[in-house]
């Protein structure tokens, strides 16, 4: 599972451009991890969306 830390995020939405399946900005706009576990297909984008996050805010849970 991937979570977002919201104290970490700042809201770049590089994470929902690249996997929007799983992540989406929320009302404060910051990132959220909405699809969880995350669908076998989407795996690889998911990582993905956690590798390129500039501040490291996505973990594996």
């Amino acid at each position: 599972m991937y979570a977002v830390v919201e104290s970490s995020c700042i809201g770049c939405g590089s994470c929902e451009a690249v996997c929007p399946e799983v992540f989406r900005m929320n009302d404060e706009g910051l990132a959220e991890a909405y699809t969880n576990p995350v669908p076998a297909e989407k795996e690889e984008s998911a990582k993905e969306a956690a590798d390129i996050c500039p501040v490291n805010a996505i973990v594996l849970d």
